[in-house]
């Protein structure tokens, strides 16, 4: 997204180590970036023009109206359990003509190669399931562009790209992302699982150590050329709105 003017306040959603307001802070040192989290995970030194504070995104926002030029969210799937009332809250607290950039990730795990039965569909199913027992879709990548409309915001655009899982791919930028997301996926399949599974569907432990065990075998199956999606919307919010 190409910015056409010079935001002054800016505001990260969610910024969790807050990596990204730390670098926009650097890329345009005349704004105000703010970055809000329920976690104080940010460190403590900082660019001058950019700070933290803990807060909770779907409590009643303390800003005044119209007061930040571009407000930007990042992976929060999982983590909201009203999406159209934080894009309202969006919506009321951005300016005039500013923007609003979300990027998320689809958790499933997806194959052109595979069939219904196959083992990257049922763990897809049961994430998306224990997401909506929870109350905090897992889906909102799918769901975000329209929520954005509906909140109120126009010129919205959508992108995606598939991200690959392992080397598979020719593309020597891909190959490494891939390598690196698979290595990712294969630390951490357990601990989600753990949570998911056991915590949020009564599942066995045994009962997930044999999932986990054929979800690695599959990733690791450059035969199904497995990936995932990433989705990026962005929007404006009317001039005299």
């Amino acid at each position: 997204m190409q910015l056409t003017r010079l935001p002054q306040n800016v505001l990260d959603v969610g910024t969790g180590t807050g990596i990204w307001a730390m670098d926009f802070a650097d890329q345009f040192p005349s704004a105000e970036v703010v970055g809000t989290d329920i976690s104080p995970i940010q460190p403590a030194w900082v660019p001058p023009n950019c700070k933290f504070e803990i807060d909770d995104a779907q409590m009643p926002w303390t800003w005044s109206v119209n007061h930040f030029d571009f407000v930007h969210i990042r992976n929060l799937h999982g983590s909201i359990s009203d999406w159209p009332a934080l894009y309202a809250q969006c919506f009321r607290h951005t300016k005039p003509g500013g923007l609003i950039e979300e990027l998320e990730f689809d958790i499933a795990t997806k194959s052109d190669k595979v069939g219904p039965d196959h083992v990257f569909v049922q763990w897809n199913n049961l994430f998306a399931e224990c997401g909506e027992k929870m109350g905090r879709t897992f889906k909102v990548a799918a769901q975000m562009k329209q929520q954005i409309i509906d909140a109120g915001f126009v010129d919205v655009v959508e992108k995606k790209w598939k991200v690959p899982i392992g080397g598979w791919t020719s593309d020597p930028k891909l190959k490494l992302v891939g390598q690196y997301t698979l290595l990712f996926l294969d630390q951490s399949l357990e601990g989600f699982a753990l949570y998911m599974l056991k915590d949020i569907m009564g599942w066995k432990y045994d009962e997930i150590q044999v999932l986990v065990a054929k979800m690695r075998q599959a990733l690791r199956d450059w035969r199904l050329y497995p990936y995932y999606e990433i989705t990026l919307v962005y929007g404006r919010k009317p001039e005299g709105s």
